[in-house]
């Protein structure tokens, strides 16, 4: 029997489910995270197996304004489940690059994809030291939740904005998000997991650098 791949591992800890605040995309999610996180053995959360506050606002967003991705080359960092990319995809961008350093997220990311009918190109490892590879667009869900992902994230966000990359943000008003550096854009209230958020909704917001 060959040996049990990444993709099988999503699918057998993840049930699809339509995303609470996008309806229109539907996501590979777990129910537990805490159960999951240990399955994985990894130092961080299984970010891939949840839609997350922020990445929800961020892909209702683009899909009730597609213009701001048609057509355009979209980066979406730390893309998680995928669900920013897929929304940008769903939006009529003419390509979209999903980049994370988890395997697992890539995989992830492969399977919604699939699912929801778009076609996202995965890109693996870190890649902060560039600019998000000429992006026209660059997209980031919930990066900033401690302060060095977020001396890691700011420097390459502001390189990509400088060169005239249109960059959006969606955050759940987290402790170490830089308000003063971007522009705020819209603001949604989104249902979330209560096993990860101790609540059942969260208020989140879509920035613009």
């Amino acid at each position: 029997m060959p040996a049990p791949t990444l993709t099988d591992f999503v699918l057998a800890h993840t049930t699809p489910a339509p995303v609470p605040l996008v309806p229109e995309i539907v996501l590979h999610s777990a129910v537990e995270a805490m159960d999951l996180w240990e399955l994985t053995d990894h130092d961080q959360p299984p970010f891939w197996a949840f839609p997350w506050a922020g990445g929800q606002a961020l892909a209702r967003h683009l899909l009730d304004r597609p213009a701001l991705v048609r057509g355009k080359k979209v980066f979406d960092l730390a893309s998680g489940s995928g669900l920013v990319a897929i929304a940008a995809a769903l939006a009529g961008a003419d390509s979209v690059t999903a980049n994370d350093i988890d395997p697992l997220s890539l995989a992830a990311v492969e399977l919604n994809a699939a699912g929801n009918g778009v076609a996202v190109t995965t890109l693996p490892g870190d890649r902060l030291d560039g600019d998000a590879h000429g992006a026209d667009v660059v997209l980031a869900g919930d990066v900033f939740y401690d302060a060095r992902i977020t001396a890691l994230v700011l420097p390459f966000l502001t390189r990509a904005a400088a060169r005239g990359a249109l960059v959006l943000l969606g955050d759940p008003d987290r402790a170490h998000l830089p308000r003063d550096r971007f522009v705020r854009q819209a603001r949604y209230e989104v249902p979330v997991p209560l096993t990860l958020e101790s609540t059942e909704t969260r208020s989140a917001t879509v920035w613009r650098a």
